[in-house]
């Protein structure tokens, strides 16, 4: 039997490489010598590095770079060394986690440690760059990290803004001279999974400033500042950002990232899938094993399950989820690619039990699902 298990994290407890391996255990209980191709999966956002090196078999390298607040702090990004791809998670240098919650202020917060792991993936040779770009601290609209590759955004007397939303509408004039030159014909892709625009009700600052720590009234000041910058993009450049779907994602860093190096914005599992291969490996399976830590109603929003799921089900094979948690519509998910969905709980426990057992529990899932698929196979 040939089964392809591809799942993504179950945050807290399992890596997507862990939730794969025990799943393989499960199977292994039933099917004597089964074909499987275990693929680590991540949807762009946290864990997209170690799911992507896990399954191109890449390593970590570990920096020092300009935290949100502007100290430093120790970061990471991944590298497929074979491939000459990098891969970075703004979040590990400018993200929501790195800020405590009474210090939280994206007036202030800066991408700029964004930019310097960037930097240091270049260091490397690399050909092909993959950033993603949720979970952040930041409403500069990517102006930190263009500084940090070089770029100056200067004031009316010639000077360097400062870091961080509040400075946006100080820019008199940009100077891209500076931008480091190995960015010249690389292949840049951003994984990101929203639509929104850079300003106005559905923009960076409306929608998600509030839980970055904006009051209401910072909230309107940073969605001026916003509009400001993408005036003075189109003056300079020649180029609307507030046209461009995604450039609100991050506070701003979509729009950042397109106009400053010219990178593609592309769905999260779109690139995962690609990068692993996995429409390749799934071809010739008879059965496809995906799954993540809660399957509901958002699951159709680009996340790990139903991509994995289409690959599957352009060779009309069958798809199994094992998940933590059964949510909110899941209906929806079961009426697209995704065949059968199961639950890895065992009992009514605590979360903490859960997590602690949650290992011991998918390996019996996996079982389960072999032992039913044996009866019609």
């Amino acid at each position: 039997m040939n089964i392809v298990v591809a799942p993504d994290s179950f945050k807290g407890s399992m890596s997507a490489m862990e939730a794969a391996e025990n799943i393989e255990i499960g199977i292994k209980k039933i099917l004597a010598n089964p074909k499987i191709e275990k693929i680590p999966m991540a949807d762009g956002g946290e864990g997209t590095i170690q799911a992507l090196i896990d399954s191109r078999n890449g390593i970590i390298i570990k920096s020092l770079v300009t935290g949100p607040l502007g100290k430093k702090i120790e970061s990471h990004f991944g590298l497929i060394e074979q491939e000459k791809i990098a891969v970075v998670e703004m979040a590990a240098a400018s993200g929501l986690p790195l800020v405590s919650k009474e210090k939280l202020d994206p007036t202030i917060t800066t991408t700029y440690g964004t930019g310097e792991l960037i930097s240091k993936a270049l260091d490397y040779d690399i050909n092909k760059l993959i950033i993603g770009i949720g979970g952040s601290a930041t409403n500069d609209a990517g102006v930190g990290m263009a500084q940090a590759l070089g770029v100056s955004f200067l004031d009316k007397n010639g000077n360097e803004i400062g870091y961080g939303g509040k400075e946006l509408d100080k820019i008199e004039n940009i100077d891209m001279s500076g931008l480091d030159p190995r960015l010249n014909n690389l292949e840049i892709e951003v994984a990101c999974d929203v639509n929104n625009p850079l300003f106005g009700p559905n923009g960076a600052a409306y929608v998600y400033a509030p839980q970055k720590g904006a009051a209401k009234k910072e909230v309107e000041l940073l969605d001026n500042k916003l509009r400001y910058f993408n005036e003075k993009i189109k003056e300079i450049f020649k180029l609307d950002l507030q046209s461009i779907a995604g450039s609100g994602a991050a506070g701003g860093l979509g729009a950042g990232l397109k106009v400053f190096l010219d990178a593609r914005l592309k769905s999260g599992i779109e690139i995962v899938l690609e990068v692993n291969k996995v429409e390749a490996k799934i071809a010739n399976a008879d059965l496809v094993i995906t799954g993540e830590g809660k399957l509901d109603g958002q699951t159709l929003q680009g996340k790990t399950p139903i991509g994995v799921a289409k690959c599957a089900k352009k060779y009309n094979i069958p798809v199994v989820a094992i998940v933590g948690e059964i949510g909110v519509d899941v209906e929806k998910v079961l009426k697209e690619e995704i065949d059968c969905v199961f639950s890895i709980i065992q009992k009514a426990c605590s979360l903490e039990e859960a997590m602690e057992s949650s290992k011991k529990w998918i390996q019996f899932s996996a079982e389960q699902i072999i032992r039913l698929t044996n009866m019609w196979m």
